[in-house]
């Protein structure tokens, strides 16, 4: 993949052109329940572990990876919810560092990384029920004012491919593009990378999916039947990634397959017996937290451990995750931008901690 993060030029992360730029029209699913991928494990560990617990309890803290969001962001944020309702930004990165990444990624030692999967996932006051918002890729955005790692500032920028701020600037950046084009306050961060996607599929011996039409991605060798297929960590990563042997080759297609692919994984998880096998459950839980970055408020078992528990009462089932609506860009068809006023509705609902309205779903860019 490339990883010239600018938002124009050619890059593996664009949609492929069409008819010499002509808009196409993508048909992902417009809407699928699940989410948590690591949090509950985290909880089952603490109760199954036993005799062992401590030891175990060491090594999966020592794991997890903090960001200080709160210092790099500064005061200029959006307000809090007025309710104990929480907003939680979640990334799955194409990080290159690391042989195992480079492989998983296609092989190649390439720098940098970005962002391959974004959602807000809000969590509404009285914890029973959750909506998370996918925001594609291929997004151009404002990218605001940050401060880079090294302590060097970058000026804000217009017409920035989403995916491109986090290998530009980093996750403090991401979260405030966020906060900026939403208006809404981000409580906490988390990251899983390449190799602790496979890693977790693998763990917990494969998910199950059921693929409706066929999908063959001669760029990432991904090659399923329309059916019921049991995928192992490799298989299931270009699952989630494809997008050449799907709809129209674009981003907004890919994002359907995430949104199934998570639904999955979780109904893969409640299904084992992970309170009778503390072997397993520690294995999902090391896999987890081994590749995952969190905001300091949760960069420890202890903090993710009650986070999760105060999820208790969120039930899978009840869980939606939508897209957030965009428009194909009219001066370059192959982005797209968020559509409004449904974009600005959906963004107010997650504001007032209410309920997203029907309207407020429905992207220009896929017909819905």
């Amino acid at each position: 993949m490339s990883h010239d993060a600018t938002s124009q030029g050619t890059q593996e992360g664009r949609p492929a052109s069409h008819g010499g730029g002509r808009k196409r029209r993508a048909s992902p699913r417009k809407r699928r329940r699940g989410l948590k991928i690591t949090l509950g494990v985290l909880a089952l560990l603490i109760l199954a572990g036993g005799g062992t617990a401590y030891w175990m309890y060491q090594d999966l803290d020592n794991n997890i990876k903090g960001v200080d969001i709160d210092k790099a962001l500064g005061e200029d944020r959006p307000e809090k919810l007025p309710t104990t309702g929480q907003n939680l930004l979640v990334l799955g990165s194409d990080s290159r560092a690391g042989a195992e990444n480079q492989e998983l990624g296609g092989g190649g030692a390439v720098g940098g990384a970005r962002s391959d999967t974004a959602m807000v996932v809000h969590i509404p006051e009285g914890r029973t029920q959750a909506v998370a918002v996918s925001i594609p890729r291929d997004t151009l955005v404002t990218r605001p004012e940050c401060t880079k790692a090294d302590g060097s500032t970058m000026d804000s920028a217009e017409r920035v491919m989403f995916n491109s701020v986090y290998s530009q600037v980093g996750p403090a950046c991401v979260v405030k593009t966020v906060e900026k084009m939403s208006g809404v306050r981000i409580d906490h961060y988390m990251e899983i990378n390449f190799a602790g996607f496979k890693d977790l599929v693998d763990a917990i011996g494969g998910v199950t999916v059921d693929v409706k039409e066929p999908i063959r991605d001669k760029a990432s060798g991904l090659d399923l039947t329309a059916g019921t297929h049991k995928l192992d960590g490799t298989e299931s990563l270009s699952f989630v990634r494809t997008r050449h042997g799907i709809g129209d080759g674009s981003d907004l297609g890919r994002i359907g397959l995430q949104q199934q692919f998570l639904f999955a994984l979780l109904t893969e998880i409640k299904s084992q017996d992970l309170l009778g096998s503390p072997t397993t459950a520690y294995k999902i839980a090391n896999s987890a937290t081994k590749s995952l970055t969190t905001d300091e408020g949760l960069a420890s078992l202890t903090s993710l451990t009650e986070f999760a528990r105060s999820m208790n009462g969120v039930d899978p089932s009840s869980m939606e995750t939508i897209m957030l609506p965009v428009a194909y860009d009219k001066r370059d068809p192959n982005r797209v931008v968020a559509a409004q006023p449904q974009a600005g509705d959906l963004w107010k609902a997650i504001r007032s901690d209410g309920t997203i309205p029907e309207s407020a779903k429905k992207s220009p860019a896929t017909g819905g």
